[in-house]
């Protein structure tokens, strides 16, 4: 599918749910979403948010860790919104941007997202609306990459890259997934949006390619 005009480059190809779903999310997505999954039913929350829901595959954890709670799925791509609410159709999925939540003030106990917070353009305007969009006492968990340099994998990928583009390589990784990877810079925009880190921890899990 040829995408054209002012949203091109915020959408995706029919095609590249299922092969993000068949090639990244058992090596780069799968343990952390297991992980973000025990941390969030440890909370027991009855309404939640999830954030750049991607293909599901945190969705589809969470309705089976928390079966009792409302899980809305959200993320900005239509064809990632299609292809979830087929692999997690058990929540309400809804096309989304981050920043201008559709949803009324209060209306979630927890707010989760996995490795997407990197790709918001104005994260503390999104913060500030996760913020809006949480009841008192309300939650926010998510997750963003550390530096590329500990994530063999990426590391793998950006090496092809530059032997394939060895004169103008594409230096999407460093500065775009791995490019929000000071604890001290996501503690300051979430002060800024009104947040208060209850903690923070740096985890290391092992993917299957």
């Amino acid at each position: 599918m040829r995408v054209t005009g002012i949203n091109a480059d915020r959408r995706w190809s029919e095609s590249m749910p299922a092969a993000y779903e068949q090639y990244l999310v058992p090596v780069v997505f799968r343990p952390f979403a297991e992980d973000l999954t025990a941390r969030a039913a440890a909370l027991h929350p009855r309404r939640i948010l999830e954030l750049a829901a991607g293909t599901g595959v945190l969705t589809a954890d969470l309705l089976a860790a928390a079966p009792s709670a409302e899980v809305t799925a959200t993320d900005l791509n239509e064809a990632m919104v299609a292809f979830g609410s087929t692999r997690a159709p058990g929540a309400v999925w809804r096309q989304a941007d981050a920043q201008r939540l559709p949803f009324p003030d209060g209306g979630f106990d927890l707010v989760v997202c996995q490795f997407g917070v990197m790709f918001l353009p104005d994260r503390i305007e999104a913060f500030t609306e996760v913020r809006r969009v949480l009841a008192p006492g309300g939650r926010f968990l998510f997750n963003t990459w550390g530096p590329l340099g500990t994530h063999a994998f990426e590391v793998a990928l950006q090496a092809g890259l530059e032997r394939a583009f060895p004169v103008d390589p594409p230096r999407f990784f460093q500065t775009v997934p791995h490019g929000y990877a000071d604890p001290a810079v996501v503690a300051a925009d979430l002060a800024a949006a009104g947040f208060a880190v209850e903690d923070e921890q740096e985890l290391t899990l092992q993917g299957r390619a």
